[in-house]
């Protein structure tokens, strides 16, 4: 979405995790998604970075004018941290000796779900009135969250974060990035 909204010419290749391009793993040697290959030595790895990197060169919306205040800084390292962990263990609890998904469950909500909330409450956008890079960086991953049982995050999640997330579900911006390389 960063590299669309900032005007930047890319082309998607759909990876087949379990059959990694040859070229894929000689650029990026990490061998998991996303890759930004800019030229042949130079590749971003991270998609935090991705965006960064490309907002860096353009950023019409404005996305990382309030990506510095400190309840974004925070919700971001949640959703880098334990947020991740738990959404992990909550959708492939099979993985994790020992896992107990509704535990996982709310351990997501705790460390995520629930500040989102809190802010979300008064305003649209975790940057206020306006969408900031956590915004972006943040959605995909509250999406599998609520994609793992859609009834129970229906019923339980607050109002204000359904409606954050069915916003960027239904952006037209959001569409545009999900259409399938030809």
């Amino acid at each position: 979405m960063a590299l669309r909204v900032a005007g930047i010419r890319y082309t998607t290749i759909e990876i087949n995790l379990r059959d990694k391009p040859a070229h894929m793993v000689r650029v990026s040697p990490k061998a998991t998604v996303p890759v930004l290959c800019l030229s042949e030595h130079e590749v971003i790895e991270e998609s935090l970075d991705i965006m960064q990197w490309a907002l860096g060169q353009a950023d019409p919306l404005g996305w990382l004018k309030q990506a510095e205040l400190e309840h974004a800084q925070y919700l971001l390292q949640q959703n880098d941290g334990p947020f991740k962990r738990s959404l992990d263990q909550y959708k492939y609890a099979s993985r994790f000796l020992g896992a107990d998904p509704k535990q996982a469950r709310q351990a997501a909500v705790t460390a995520l779900i629930q500040p989102l909330a809190q802010l979300l409450s008064d305003q649209p956008y975790i940057g206020g009135q306006s969408p900031t890079l956590q915004d972006i960086a943040i959605f995909p991953f509250v999406r599998q969250f609520a994609n793992v049982e859609p009834d129970w995050f229906a019923q339980t999640t607050p109002d204000c974060v359904s409606h954050w997330l069915a916003s960027w579900l239904a952006s037209d911006l959001f569409a545009a990035i999900m259409q399938k390389p030809v």
